[in-house]
């Protein structure tokens, strides 16, 4: 099988090593640029490029800039990094596009699974009509969920977070990132209501609502591995 090609653009050489030798490490195959010009260049001549890892602040054309030339052609998975923690800079990735925004410095271990989660989620071929964790079976065909060989009736958004969760089982999501991927970019009411869907999830869950951890002051993570750190 062949294997999956991630273009990782970022003008520090010492950072497209870190990344491309992780990736690699996970059998994808990884091609670098140095600047925004030599992304696009990269991006129109090699069409079997499946996602694109994005830095913001480059010379030449910026990550903004090159996403936005990118999202005139292509629907291609895009993930930014920046060095900045400003929220503004993460609306303006989303935004443009964006699937994701990574802020530096980042553990290599999660860039990976962003990158796979987000795989999972825009190539149909690639994704698993049946997922589980703990015990809880999501068929994506017939979007139902059991829990122990027990159907539980969700409503199609609480379907729709459940299945995020359990795709990106370990990672820490804000709320704002969970309204950007479940609500699909068309809510934009207090990221709270997170809250009162994840209280009515849980609930259906019964003990399995546990595994909804509470990050607080962030937003939640999914993890079926017993600890404190959260509620």
């Amino acid at each position: 099988m062949d294997r999956i090609k991630i273009l990782v653009v970022d003008d520090e050489s010492r950072m497209r090593k870190l990344v491309h030798d992780f990736l690699s490490k996970h059998d994808f195959d990884v091609i670098e640029a140095a600047d925004g010009e030599e992304a696009l260049d990269c991006f129109y001549r090699d069409k079997e490029i499946a996602l694109i890892i994005l830095d913001v602040m480059m010379p030449k054309l910026n990550g903004f800039e090159v996403l936005k030339e990118i999202r005139s052609t292509s629907d291609i998975p895009v993930i930014m990094l920046t060095a900045k923690d400003a929220e503004s800079d993460e609306l303006t990735g989303f935004n443009s596009g964006a699937d994701e925004y990574i802020s530096k410095p980042f553990s290599p271990k999660i860039l990976v699974a962003r990158v796979e989660a987000i795989l999972r989620r825009t190539n149909p071929a690639a994704e698993e009509e049946k997922i589980e964790a703990g015990g809880i079976i999501i068929d994506r065909s017939a979007h139902t969920v059991t829990i122990d060989d027990n159907l539980i009736d969700l409503s199609f958004k609480e379907f729709e977070l459940l299945t995020y969760f359990i795709e990106n089982e370990g990672i820490a999501l804000s709320r704002e990132k969970i309204l950007n991927h479940v609500w699909n970019y068309d809510y934009f009411g207090d990221a709270r209501t997170i809250d009162t869907h994840v209280k009515k999830l849980r609930s259906k869950m019964g003990t399995k609502g546990n595994f909804i951890k509470t990050i607080w002051g962030m937003g939640y993570k999914f993890s079926t591995a017993n600890d404190n750190s959260s509620s």
